[in-house]
Formats: structure tokens, C-alpha cells, sequence
């Protein structure tokens, strides 16, 4: 049974700049670690498998908490669970400030992880409280502005890490995040019930797909060492394939699924779910190939870059992502999705492909990572803005939520994958990889990235305005 709504109260700029603050501190530190990660490996003894666990652990926790953020903010309203959501991203931001270790940075990330949830509550705020036209141009600032604030922790991250300590890079963005939800909470109103049935988390499904991330990120890591490990690589993937088949089956069974499978049958679902996962496993390949070519020592192949000329050398790429949200949402409107969409996988086969064979000079990846950035950030702005506007109000949060636990399950596997080719190029001995398998990565994630124009080809144009 749905409850009966109060008429929605018009939110001024003032609450979309709240909210937009909010996304500008989260970015910050979501992004501090990727720029810092040698400097970290350094300071707390890490293996690269443990260096690349702490890339990945954010993610994975975001991927669980998502879905969950959504169904809950759909149910019983945005803002009430938006506060709570980022009063334990805050504990988290502390947690890893104060880190003695690996273990304890671990948990302080895992923490963060619910940041990831906060996007699609934003949505569900917005599109409650705005007329559509104005919703879609506030989704897609929100949506830009958090990829302002990873360009802005990107950038500072190394010279607060070396000028200072590690602690400071997570504790700043930390403070700053403390004061938006603070500021949010005061000028956002309160949203009523949307739903009142009485039907609690999906914990079955959550516990499965949980275990179902954590398998896969096994399984890709182990898979460069297949000739040392196969019994155990073996056991893995048929692990990996009961935890799917039984998460699929809890989620069909289950009577308030924590991922609705059944959108999954619309079209529109299916296809954004599929161009989101590539597009983000073509990002999050030249996400980590870039800096690790960055930080190769000069005698070899690389350019030797600390942390801070790291950050440094990322930032046009982070500028030019934080454009591609306001611009992809002012795109669609004036063209539709498709078409934004297709514009964006275009120019991210072009950069991928155009790296693998050009990469000997510093401003060639810079390049090439600006026009990656720029096309991820059309696509998957044109892709959740076209899914948030085109379901029923009462499903904004769990379809987004969707599309963006795709677009985290993606960038994981990217990750994993440009780990696994390095490792598996790295002689005996060595903690160089060849330079090859720079070009393979980059070959591999632009013929994925070619091919989904394939599906993008079938996707409805859009609304346009």
C-alpha cells in the first residue's frame, strides 16, 4: 500500500548548493587515495595486492550500500537517510585520518564506501522538490560537481600527503564533508514516507552480493598467477558462479528485492546497465594505467612522477570531468541520450586507442586521460539522468541505484584488470612491467569500448526539450 503524499515544498539554490557542497566534499575523498597510492605502499609497507585491495574497497563497499541507500530513500524518504548515510561517511574519513595501519585504513574505507549511496538519495531530493526541466540541469550539476571534488582531492592530495602527513589528506576533506551534511540537514526539507509497507533490507541478497564482489575481485587478481595457483583459481570461479546463481535466485524470490532484477527486462534498464558497466571498465583501465606509467622510474620507459606531479599531471582530466556532468545534462535535454551517449563512446575508443599507440611523452596521457574523463562523464551523466527521468517517481532511487551499482562494479573490474595485465608482465625479479602491457590494456578497454557503440545504436533518443 503507498502512502498518501504531502504536497512537495520547492527547494531554492540555496538547498541545491548544499547538496552540491556535499558532492564536492565527498569527491574530495573519494579521490585522495588514487594520486597517493605509491606514497601510502611506502609509508605503511604494502604489497602491490594490498595497494591494490585499498583502490578497490570503496568501491566494493559502495556497490552494497547503494541499492540499499535507494530502496530505503524511495521508502521512507531522502533526506532522512541521506544524513544518517553520511554521519558514517564521516566516522569513516576520521577513522582513516587516524589510521596507525593498513587494517584500520581498510576499515576507515570501507566506511567511506557508503558515500556511494549518496548520489541517488540527491536524485530522489531533486527530482522531488524541482519541476522536470530543472530537475535533469541539478542532476547533472550535482553529478558534476562530485567529480569537481575528486578533482580538487586529486590535485592536493600529494602535497598535503608530503607536506604534512597522510593524515591530513583525509582528515581536510573529512572536516569539510562534516560541515555540507550539517548544512544539508538544516536546509534541505523534510520529505515524507513515500512508501508504507512494512518490508524490511533484502539481507540475503546483500549478504550473497557481497560475496559475490569479493569473489571476482579474487578471481582477477589470482589470475595473472593461474600456473601457480589453478586448483585454487579453479575453486574460486566455481564459488564465484554459486554466489551468483544463488544471488539471482534470492532476488527473483524475494518479496522487496535489495536490486530489483525485474527492471532488468525493460530496455532501457538493460542497455544503460550494459553501456555503464563498459564505459566504466574502459575508464577505470586508464584510471590506473596512467598513473602506474606516471610513476615507471625514468631509466626505464616511465617519467619517475612523485605523488604531487602525479596529481598534478591528473588535474586536467579531473577538470574536464567535472564540465562533462552540466554539459552532458544540457545535451540531453537539447539532443537526447542516445546521442550524448554515442558522442562520448566515440571519443573514449579514439583516446584509448590513440594511447596504446602514443604514449612516450608526459602531455600525450595527459591528453588522452582529458579526453576520457570528458567522454565518461557525458556518458554516464546522459545515462543516469535518462533513467532517473523516465521511471515513476516512487523508483528514482532504487533505478538509479542501479545503473550506478553497475557503474562501481565496472570501475572495480577495470581496476583489477589493468592490475592483472601489469602483474602478469612484470619479469621475475623486477617491479617494472613491461611496457606492452600498457598497450594491451589500453587496446583491450578501447575494442570494449568500440564494440558497445553496438548497443548504444539501439537505445531510444531520449527526451528532448
Amino acid at each position: 500500500m503507498t502512502a498518501t503524499l504531502a504536497p512537495s515544498i520547492r527547494i531554492g539554490k540555496a538547498a541545491v548548493g548544499a547538496l552540491g557542497m556535499l558532492a564536492v566534499a565527498t569527491g574530495a575523498l573519494e579521490s585522495v587515495v588514487t594520486p597517493t597510492l605509491p606514497l601510502l605502499q611506502r609509508e605503511l609497507d604494502m604489497s602491490p595486492a594490498e595497494g591494490a585491495l585499498l583502490s578497490i574497497v570503496l568501491l566494493i563497499t559502495g556497490a552494497l550500500v547503494t541499492p540499499v541507500a535507494g530502496r530505503l530513500g524511495d521508502r521512507y524518504g531522502g533526506k532522512q537517510v541521506l544524513i544518517r548515510l553520511m554521519a558514517v561517511v564521516c566516522a569513516g574519513g576520521l577513522v582513516s585520518a587516524l589510521a596507525p595501519n593498513l587494517p584500520v585504513l581498510l576499515l576507515g574505507q570501507v566506511l567511506q564506501g557508503a558515500m556511494v549511496g549518496a548520489l541517488p538519495l540527491s536524485f530522489i531530493l531533486v527530482r522531488e522538490h524541482l519541476p522536470e526541466g530543472e530537475s535533469k540541469v541539478a542532476i547533472g550539476v550535482v553529478s558534476g560537481l562530485f567529480v569537481g571534488g575528486g578533482m580538487a582531492g586529486t590535485l592536493s592530495a600529494g602535497p598535503v600527503a608530503e607536506g604534512l602527513s597522510r593524515h591530513w589528506m583525509f582528515a581536510l576533506p573529512t572536516i569539510a564533508l562534516i560541515g555540507a551534511t550539517l548544512l544539508v540537514n538544516r536546509l534541505m526539507p523534510h520529505d515524507p514516507p513515500r512508501r508504507s509497507d512494512d518490508t524490511g533490507v533484502d539481507w540475503p541478497g546483500l549478504a550473497l552480493l557481497s560475496g559475490t564482489l569479493v569473489t571476482l575481485m579474487l578471481v582477477l587478481a589470482l589470475a595473472p598467477d593461474i600456473g601457480s595457483h589453478p586448483l585454487v583459481l579453479g575453486a574460486l570461479v566455481v564459488v564465484l558462479a554459486a554466489f551468483v546463481t544463488g544471488w539471482i535466485t534470492v532476488e527473483r524470490r524475494a518479496v522487496a528485492p535489495m536490486v530489483d532484477l525485474r527492471m532488468l527486462a525493460r530496455p532501457t534498464m538493460w542497455k544503460s546497465c550494459v553501456l555503464t558497466f563498459v564505459i566504466c571498465v574502459g575508464t577505470s583501465v586508464a584510471v590506473y594505467l596512467v598513473p602506474q606509467l606516471f610513476a615507471v622510474p625514468s631509466r626505464e620507459y616511465g617519467f619517475g612522477a612523485s605523488a604531487t606531479e602525479i596529481g598534478f599531471f591528473l588535474l586536467p582530466g579531473a577538470v574536464a570531468a567535472s564540465l562533462a556532468g552540466p554539459m552532458s545534462g544540457i545535451g540531453t535535454r537539447r539532443f537526447g541520450s542516445r546521442a550524448v551517449v554515442t558522442t562520448g563512446l566515440v571519443i573514449m575508443a579514439v583516446a584509448l586507442t590513440a594511447l596504446a599507440a602514443v604514449h612516450s611523452e608526459i602531455w600525450h596521457l595527459v591528453i588522452g586521460k582529458v579526453m576520457i574523463s570528458l567522454a565518461n562523464g557525458l556518458c554516464v551523466t546522459a545515462l543516469v539522468t535518462g533513467i532517473a527521468t523516465s521511471v515513476d517517481r516512487s523508483d528514482t532511487g532504487i533505478a538509479t541505484g542501479l545503473v550506478l551499482v553497475t557503474r562501481v562494479i565496472g570501475f572495480a573490474v577495470g581496476a583489477q584488470l589493468g592490475g592483472a595485465i601489469l602483474t602478469a608482465a612484470t619479469p621475475p625479479g623486477s617491479d617494472v612491467p613491461a611496457e606492452s602491457a600498457f598497450v594491451t590494456g589500453f587496446v583491450i578497454a578501447g575494442a570494449v569500448t568500440a564494440l558497445s557503440l553496438l548497443v548504444a545504436r539501439t537505445m531510444s533518443k531520449g527526451v528532448k526539450e
